[in-house]
């Protein structure tokens, strides 16, 4: 177990086997983790975050806000492992499944569908256990570095 040292007092649990804590994230990200990946070979990209109390609603559910914000990464990450450009969001659509609630590890995975010279589309979903909390599809705009 580990304190989270952006959220004094919150304790995290050891992540899932093969994953570690993730870095190098925006201010947002980094805000609204701590998130989690890990390295797998093949098509799809795996993240998760341990669901603390300031991601809840106050029914102490992950609030929807959460898991909208941890698929657009996620997305956003397969979108990066496929087309090796940065990815920003032209459209994300998020069909909310089940609930997850604070004290679960929330799982995500996603992987791109196509991608052209320009966009990468891409869907992904988030589980705890065995059920799918979210589902999510996206569409990202592949940055070219100018000249």
């Amino acid at each position: 177990m580990t304190t989270d040292a952006d959220a004094p007092g919150e304790i995290i649990p050891p992540p899932p086997a093969g994953f570690i804590r993730s870095s190098g994230r925006g201010a947002f990200s980094t805000h609204n983790g701590p998130y989690f990946h890990r390295e797998t070979p093949g098509e799809f990209t795996e993240q998760a975050f341990f669901a603390l109390p300031r991601h809840a609603n106050g029914l102490g559910l992950v609030h929807g806000g959460m898991l909208t914000a941890f698929m657009d990464g996620l997305l956003a990450a397969a979108s990066w492992r496929a087309a090796r450009k940065t990815g920003v969001t032209i459209h994300l659509s998020v069909d909310f499944l089940h609930m997850a609630r604070v004290g679960e590890w929330v799982m995500g995975e996603a992987k791109a569908t196509r991608t052209t010279r320009d966009i990468a589309f891409v869907e992904g979903r988030a589980y705890v256990g065995g059920h799918d909390v979210v589902r999510a599809s996206g569409v990202f705009k592949l940055m070219h570095k100018p000249g």
